[in-house]
């Protein structure tokens, strides 16, 4: 999750990161939104076994605790913390590396189709996908689209 620490919301991910991996989470995202009655902080947060309604109230808690006390946020704002969910794009590295072994389907800028496989090695600039046809390699600057796909 880049944010620069000049910004609000890189201040805000400074103070907070530290809680919510003491937890044992890791921070995906961190947005700060107007909304009608002031801000809203919304925290995405990841573990390899899954995040629970449980999981969130508790970094909601503890992170809502911290914020009352620095106060980086002028005004009011509503806390939400979520976990990234099935239907979230992956776009960088570190979104690949969450989910080795997984299908996918990606959708590339220079391919005319779609393709789908098992994520497999995750390097800084491309992923490798496994196909039923063999290893196709995805440079992140031609990624257009990427989501897990569902298995039942």
């Amino acid at each position: 999750m880049p944010a620069e620490p000049r910004t609000l919301e890189g201040r805000i991910a400074g103070i907070v990161r530290p809680v919510v991996e003491d937890l044992g989470f890791e921070l995906v995202e961190l947005t700060l939104r107007p909304e009608n009655k002031g801000l809203a902080l919304r925290l995405v947060i990841f573990t390899p076994v899954g995040v629970t309604l449980d999981d969130c109230a508790a970094v909601s808690r503890e992170v809502g605790y911290l914020l009352e006390v620095e106060d980086p946020i002028p005004g009011r704002f509503r806390l939400e913390v979520s976990s990234p969910g099935l239907d979230r794009p992956l776009m960088t590295a570190a979104d690949f590396r969450r989910y080795p072994g997984h299908l996918v389907r990606v959708v590339r800028a220079d391919a005319p189709e779609p393709i789908s496989g098992r994520i497999g090695e995750v390097g800084d600039d491309r992923v490798e996908i496994l196909t039923a046809e063999g290893k196709a390699e995805v440079l992140y600057g031609l990624l257009l689209k990427a989501k897990l796909e569902i298995e039942f």
